[in-house]
Order: structure tokens, then sequence, then C-alpha cells
């Protein structure tokens, strides 16, 4: 099978419940991850493995996928918004995109997921080998958050989609290449408990009408960055392939580890410990920044320590006396520290939020 046949489609939809407030007024996807949003990377993934043609599911968030992702050129690739009017699962996701899929075998990529080493093997080994579908597997810790594979004799014998009782700690990855057989279990599907309608249902239909479904394990890291913990944990491991580079103005810091600064930015009487991004335009002053931490263009730190943390554009953070740590901070947001009090600090802040603390 020749990779021009394969169609990509990428899950943009839902309501993003679990990363509120941040997700109130963006999209969950365009949520940074080392400065760049998250769906960035699995389009990344897919022009290396050569898909020229993607699909991208997207719900109410439309509007800002569009203006962040254009007509995919930037990528390499000529993207087709499908609307899906209510995020009903990832089974009613391929069923809402049918017309653009056609008869086409088709790699589907969850826009919130990001993996270390991509897909090139996965699809090398789909289009060699020609499964009904070929799914991606990763060893994990809390296994009922996922659906979860049960394996006999290499082959993938049962699915199971966030078990109470997890069967195996093999989840599925959000990675899934199908040939177009596929559409024909998802049409005689039936809600599930939790009223949606599962890719891990119709994988196990494929299954029970004898249909080979085959498998790989995750090579690398991979990442659900459904969770305020995932995104700081996908951002510390993409900050440690970071390279180093300064385009700014550094007067009087002290530089240690990898670190990235933007052009526009200017860093003074500061320490600034890697490996951490800082973006264009950024005004840090008095302060220290340590690692895995993630400044998006125009955040100003002033008087304050900061490490582990996601700054989105437009953030401000002056006079706090307590180390932050582990945060997230929404776009346009603000914390000030009016009186220095030792005290430990943990928030998530959405756009344009401030506070103020006594």
């Amino acid at each position: 099978m020749n990779v021009d046949r394969l169609k990509g489609l990428v899950l943009s939809g839902g309501h993003g419940t679990r990363l509120r407030p941040l997700t109130f007024t963006r999209a969950k996807q365009l949520i940074p991850v080392g400065n760049k949003p998250i769906l960035f990377y699995g389009l990344e993934d897919l022009a290396r493995a050569g898909i020229r043609d993607v699909g991208i599911v997207v719900g109410e968030t439309r509007d800002e996928i569009v203006q962040a992702v254009g007509d995919g050129s930037r990528f390499g690739m000529r993207v087709t918004y499908i609307d899906q009017p209510e995020p009903l699962g990832l089974a009613h996701a391929v069923r809402t995109a049918r017309e653009y899929l056609g008869e086409a075998p088709f790699i589907m990529y969850l826009g919130d997921n990001i993996l270390k080493r991509g897909v090139n093997r996965l699809v090398e080994r789909f289009l060699s080998e020609e499964p009904s579908a070929f799914i991606l597997l990763a060893r994990v810790e809390h296994p009922e958050r996922f659906g979860v594979a049960v394996l006999e004799d290499r082959r993938v014998i049962r699915l199971v989609e966030k078990p109470r009782r997890p069967p195996s700690d093999l989840a599925l990855v959000g990675v899934y290449l199908f040939q177009p057989e596929i559409h024909e279990v998802i049409e005689d599907l039936q809600p599930s408990a939790r009223g949606e309608y599962e890719i891990t249902d119709a994988i196990q239909g494929l299954i029970d009408r004898g249909r080979e479904v085959r498998y790989d394990i995750v090579e690398g890291w991979w990442k659900d960055t459904g969770q305020p913990a995932d995104l700081l944990e996908a951002n510390r491991l993409v900050l440690e392939d970071l390279e180093p580079e300064t385009a700014g103005e550094v007067v009087d810091t002290r530089v240690q580890g990898r670190v990235r600064i933007g052009a526009g930015t200017r860093v003074s009487q500061s320490t600034l410990r890697g490996p951490l991004i800082i973006g264009r335009d950024c005004v840090i002053e008095h302060a220290y920044i340590g690692p895995f931490t993630t400044l998006q263009d125009g955040v100003v730190v002033r008087d304050a320590e900061i490490e582990n943390s996601i700054l989105m554009s437009g953030a401000v953070v002056e006079s706090v006396a307590t180390r932050i740590e582990g945060s997230l901070f929404g776009r346009g947001s603000r914390l000030r520290h009016r009186t220095r009090k030792p005290r430990t600090i943990r928030v998530m802040l959405g756009d344009q939020s401030r506070v103020d603390l006594p």
C-alpha cells in the first residue's frame, strides 16, 4: 500500500473540562507545551510520516483551530475542517468524517496527545502488513483512565474502555490506523454506558468479526495532556531535548544549563536555570526562572521565582515572595503579591484572570 492513499484524521473537538478554567476561553489542543501548541506536534508527526491530506474534526473552538492551523501549508499538507456538532466519542468523530474519508485507509491522531518518536514506524508497519486496524499501546500506572488492551500470543483479543478493574496495564495511545471497513462496524455501534460511541467498541467489533488487529508498543514517551499534571509533565519531557539559543538581551544574569531566549526579550539581574524557554518580547527582572518552565511571548516576571510551570502569552507575575512551582498561567493572567509572607502557592489561572495576594 502506498502512503499517498493514507489520509489523516486529527480530533480537535471536545470541551476540555479537565483543564478548566484554561479551556473556558481556548481550545485545549492549542495550550502550549515547549512553547508550541499541542496540536502542532501531531500535525508535524503526520507530515513527517508522509501524510498530505488531513481532516481536522472541530467543535465549539473551530474558529481558533482554523486561525492557528490555516490551510495546512505550513505543515506541508492540505487541511479540511470537519464540524462535529457534539463530542459523542471517538467513533462518532470517525462517523462524522465519513464523507471526507471515503474509501481511503486512514490514521486517526488525538489532537491533545504527544509522542516522542512520532508515528513513522507505525505507518510503515500498517502499510506493509495491511491489517484491518493497527493500534499503539503503552504501559501506564493508571489504566482505568484509558482504553485497555488484552493480548494473547501477540494478538489483540479484547479491548475495554476505562474499566473499573483493568485487565492489563496496556493503554491505547491516541493514534489508530484503520482500513475503510471500520465504517461498517461503526454504523452498527450503540452508545456505551457513558453515552459515547467508543473507538474501543469499534475495534472490538473488528476482532469479533474475525478481522486482524495488530499492535505496537510505544517507543520513547507518550503523553495524553488532558489534565494539568500531564501538561506539566509533557512540558518537562519536551524540554529535555531543548537546544539552547539566545536572541534577546541578557544583562547581569546567571544562565545555567540549556536556555532559549526569544528576540526582543530583556533579562536583567536574574538567574535562569535550564532547561527552559523564554519567548519573544518578555521582561524578566530580579527573578529566578528554574528548570522545565516555558514562558510564551510577552510574559513579564519581576521579583519572583518560578519553576516547572507554563506561563502563556501576556501573563504577568510580580513581587511574589514564595517560589511558584507546578503552575499554569493563562493568557493575560496576573499574579501579584502585595506583602512578603512565607507561604506556598500552587495555582492554575484562566485567561485574563487576576489575583492580588494580601
